[in-house]
């Protein structure tokens, strides 16, 4: 649906304001290397106190604003958003917005407890994250004691609840699940299912990221192309993040994301809010602007609005552009940047 000029709000460099991806919880039950590594997250961390989270009044006040300045689309995530209490009424307040897409990321764990009533509440679909169908090899990547089989289930609840079409996404990390991708791609062909492959990111700081860890998404739809014919598929809106490709034989289609070696940050449209509440407008950033406190302040939504507007308007990240200009071989190192970036279970991915 295209939008008048003044439903827009443009940043810096000209990207409108759409999909809004808001944090519920800093808690998550896995421990993904790449998101919680037990290292950083184990015994003794400390999470969030309640009070400091952003109550669902807080959260549907903000995305009320948010959606006065053109965006269309949340995106609840976590850590992982199912910990979070009653969260199917959280969704039915913000599905009163109007011409709204509300949607869900989660490790799948939770979600057969939960599918029918967030469908019912007005979700409209599901993510969820998996990164290997071996159970040996799932359980190293959740770190947890979890059963793959939990997530599976969770996966057919949500395609019963209607919550379709459900997306996968897997982290491809060079060594440790590349060597999935096929049995990936076989195993989800022709069902409706549509897996996502994601270019491992340096996201955050406890990680250990390495660029030659990374698997292209050039190498993958090669890996994937040589054995099942495949054709690229146009994107349909701006900001789509996932580059598409669809079987030849009308299996339905895969995607892969990749920002890491094609960054797609020239159609990035995603403002992102943390559990606590603050504004960032980036995966990669390393602040941001606190919108709980003029919230609890008492501000007025005027007040909240000229706040929100004005970040996004000066915004100019393109922090993988800036990545990938300065790392031209996997041998190099990443470009100068602050230490402290946010951690992926802070903001949600």
């Amino acid at each position: 649906m295209v939008e008048n000029q003044q439903q827009q709000t443009l940043d810096s460099r000209g990207r409108p304001l759409r999909d809004l991806r808001i944090s519920v919880t800093d808690r998550c039950n896995f421990r993904c290397p790449y998101c919680m590594p037990k290292a950083a997250f184990g015994p003794g961390f400390e999470f969030l106190p309640r009070s400091q989270i952003l109550s669902f009044e807080e959260i549907t006040r903000l995305a009320k604003i948010f959606h006065s300045l053109g965006m269309r689309k949340i995106r609840l995530s976590g850590g992982e958003p199912l910990l979070r209490a009653d969260l199917p009424r959280l969704v039915s307040w913000l599905s009163e917005l109007p011409d709204i897409e509300i949607a869900l990321t989660t490790n799948g764990s939770l979600l057969a407890e939960h599918a029918r009533a967030l469908a019912e509440a007005g979700l409209s679909r599901v993510t969820v994250s998996l990164d290997s169908l071996d159970e040996a090899t799932f359980s190293e990547l959740s770190d947890v004691a979890v059963p793959m089989h939990l997530v599976l289930e969770g996966i057919e609840a949500a395609i019963a609840a209607g919550l379709t079409p459900v997306k996968l996404n897997a982290v491809i990390k060079r060594g440790s699940n590349d060597n999935e991708l096929l049995e990936f791609a076989r195993r989800f062909k022709g069902t409706g299912l549509i897996a996502r492959f994601i270019e491992y990111m340096d996201v955050g700081t406890t990680n250990g990221w390495r660029l030659d860890e990374v698997v292209s998404g050039a190498e993958i739809v090669n890996r994937i192309g040589t054995e099942l014919p495949i054709e690229p598929v146009a994107p349909t809106h701006r900001g789509e993040v996932a580059k598409r490709w669809r079987y030849l034989d009308g299996g339905g289609e895969f995607g892969v994301i990749t920002s890491v070696t094609q960054p797609f940050c020239g159609d990035c449209t995603r403002a992102r809010i943390s559990a606590d509440g603050k504004l960032y407008t980036c995966l990669f950033a390393h602040s941001g602007i606190d919108l709980r406190a003029p919230l609890r302040q008492e501000a007025s939504d005027g007040q909240l609005q000229q706040l929100i507007e004005g970040v996004w308007q000066r915004r100019d990240d393109r922090y993988s552009e800036i990545r990938s200009e300065a790392t031209s071989s996997p041998s190099e190192s990443t470009p100068d940047k602050p230490p402290d970036k946010i951690e992926m279970s802070y903001i949600g991915g």
